[in-house]
């Protein structure tokens, strides 16, 4: 792992050990019947055909700093699933991205569409806070997980009803990724050693992925031009958050990208 990933998950490690002393873990459980139903990801993402879009409500990051000062989650949300998005990517971390669960919660009541917790996801614990929070789905990390903790993550998920969006950037990563027979996989574009960004890296990795599964490109999507350029190379979902958030009018921002303004 880079030196960043490795303190992002040190810090995380951290902030589970507390979230458990605040909420134990057989209390969070008993809240999770009482959660919102869970809405397809894989489903909606197929269902925007030529190119499913994952929208993200990020307020920060540590490569970029602060991408928005005017940060509505609610009203971004809502804009985004207005414009077109497919789904949305929701950043609860708070000391690196500047987030909150409880922006996860407010955009869940206040969209339609599935949305996905954006964490470093390194517990079952935090599936579960996911799940009494509405998630639909979450984000599993292969580069911060080993065999088992993957699998282990990845299993639980499902068992709530939820999807996991499994990212790589690592190519050696990509026969354990598919050793799970996930119906989509997160190609992350962005080289975490040296932050440099790379559409032609998902592209390059998509040739070794079975038809069927569904190809998430991340990072370095800027425009309707990358957006092409990665469907027509059979990348036919995309996450996209910097470039978006960094607009006045995110609905218009979305639809831009897309090619849809009209």
């Amino acid at each position: 792992m880079s030196k960043i990933l490795d303190r992002i998950v040190e810090q995380k490690l951290q902030d589970i050990a507390a979230a458990k002393r605040a909420v134990p873990h057989s209390q969070l459980q008993a809240l999770i019947p009482s959660a919102p139903p869970v809405r397809g990801f894989v489903e909606s993402l197929r269902s925007h055909h030529p190119m499913g879009l994952i929208a993200e409500v990020k307020r920060a990051s540590p490569s970029a700093g602060l991408i928005r000062e005017d940060f509505d989650p609610v009203e971004i949300a809502t804009e985004y699933a207005a414009n077109g998005a497919a789904c949305l990517s929701v950043l609860t971390d708070e000391h690196f991205f500047q987030g909150s669960l409880e922006y996860l919660v407010a955009v869940r009541k206040s969209v339609e569409i599935p949305v996905l917790r954006k964490d470093f996801i390194l517990d079952v614990y935090q599936i579960d806070e996911a799940r009494v929070a509405g998630a639909d789905a979450i984000l599993l990390i292969a580069e911060c997980l080993d065999d088992e903790t993957l699998s282990r993550l990845y299993e639980h998920t499902h068992s709530l009803g939820m999807q996991a969006l499994v990212e790589i950037y690592e190519p050696h990563n990509l026969e354990r990724v598919l050793a799970l027979s996930p119906p989509l996989i997160g190609v992350n574009n962005r080289n975490l050693q040296t932050f440099e960004t790379r559409l032609e890296h998902c592209t390059d990795l998509r040739k070794s992925i079975p038809e069927e599964i569904l190809v998430v490109g991340e990072s370095g999507i800027h425009s309707h031009d990358d957006v092409l350029m990665l469907q027509n190379s059979g990348v036919h979902a995309i996450l996209v958050g910097e470039s978006l958030m960094r607009q006045q009018h995110v609905g218009q921002a979305v639809r831009t990208l897309l090619g849809t303004e009209n």
